[in-house]
């Protein structure tokens, strides 16, 4: 494999061009030149009336309009900490719009412009699924003492199963804090949705060993283990993952090492734990976006997280050579749904007096999900 199989962003290329590779992972431009002009006139329109909020993850013509950017949980709290705004635009995806509908207040509401844009990892656990685990777990008589720790990107009714059965939320930088916590509480963990942060954070932080950590396989009876499994287990790993941190393999790891000399292999925790366990840097969106920030001019970096994002790190610094773990472009296909038309159609319709794709979250779930949340905050 040559050096221009990888996909290089940072030093010495020209982001977008195609440096040897097929696909550069480039959007096309928006199909009607007047987009941006709508969207600038509907934003002053709108003024302090409306917040947008613009995930990391988002295309750059998204972010272009965003008031905050950030991670999943900050993107939350921002919403919560702007009380003044009539409506929250939530360009991400549907469990964090979810998460902004819970912490905000009854006044304000919250628009996801596609609705289409969901999140597969959450999409793994439904009620129904994690229900039946919990009756299994109680069969079993190990319920009582199972603490749920259900990460940031799960749906609001996960969350408020969650806070109902004595769980707390986490995210992907404050894992270790929340696991720790819930083995004070009780015996086992019930990690759900993402498979790999929660391996990941049991044996590489807390020290557990992989023999502790079983996999949960909602398809399967009994999640696919024995009794004895079940009662000699710590942690219960729910079968779900990230599509796109998931991709990322220790072949990209290894192949990148030789190609780049020097080079820094910076991952976020929801990657595999043999990626994890042979990566140089580890940490959350926030952390991998400081880590670039402070890093030395000439310095390497191999990334393993959303492209959008690598490409914008990349572009921000072309002091340093960046590229993208994996050989081949992944997008989170979900959230680029948020793209430039949708959300100038969301503004101008709000413009308009007409509220489009309001997220609005049961007053029961939301209760217990705000409790899990709460819970979170408090550790």
């Amino acid at each position: 494999m040559a050096l221009s199989d990888l996909l290089i962003l940072g030093r010495d290329s020209d982001l977008g061009s195609e440096r040897g590779v097929s696909c550069t992972g480039a959007l096309p431009e928006a199909s009607d030149p007047q987009l941006i002009e709508r969207a600038k006139s509907a934003r002053a329109k709108l003024g302090s009336r409306a917040l947008i909020l613009g995930h990391h993850y988002q295309r750059d013509e998204v972010i272009a309009f965003a008031d905050i950017t950030g991670d999943s949980f900050k993107l939350a709290q921002a919403a919560a900490n702007n009380p003044d705004s009539e409506f929250v635009i939530f360009c991400g995806v549907h469990f964090m719009a979810e998460s902004a509908d819970i912490l905000t207040a009854p006044h304000q509401k919250v628009i996801l412009p596609d609705l289409a844009a969901g999140c597969s990892m959450a999409d793994m656990a439904t009620a129904n699924q994690v229900a039946e685990c919990w009756n299994a777990l109680e069969k079993i008589g190990v319920a009582s003492k199972t603490i749920p720790v259900t990460y940031m990107n799960s749906s609001a009714a996960i969350k408020s199963f969650t806070g109902e059965n004595g769980g707390t939320i986490c995210t992907s930088s404050n894992a270790m804090k929340a696991m720790s916590w819930a083995f004070e509480q009780g015996e086992k963990i019930l990690f759900l949705p993402d498979q790999h942060l929660g391996r990941n954070t049991a044996v590489l932080s807390l020290g557990l060993s992989l023999e502790d950590c079983v996999l949960w396989n909602p398809w399967k009876p009994m999640g696919g283990l024995t009794k004895e499994e079940i009662l000699a287990a710590k942690v219960f790993l729910w079968r779900g993952h990230c599509s796109v941190h998931g991709r990322f393999s220790l072949d990209n790891v290894n192949t990148v090492r030789k190609m780049i000399p020097g080079v820094n292999v910076l991952v976020h925790p929801e990657c595999q734990h043999e990626v994890v366990s042979n990566a140089d840097v580890v940490g959350s969106t926030e952390m991998i976006i400081r880590t670039i920030d402070g890093a030395s001019p000439g310095s390497a970096w191999a990334i393993g997280t959303e492209l959008n994002l690598v490409q914008r790190l990349a572009k921000a610094h072309p002091d340093k050579t960046i590229a993208f773990l994996d050989k081949t472009v992944c997008y989170c296909s979900t959230m680029n749904r948020i793209d430039l038309p949708h959300l100038v159609w969301a503004m101008e319709s709000l413009v308009a007096s007409h509220i489009v794709n309001q997220i609005t979250v049961e007053p029961e779930i939301a209760r217990y999900s705000k409790m899990a949340l709460e819970r979170m905050l408090a550790l």
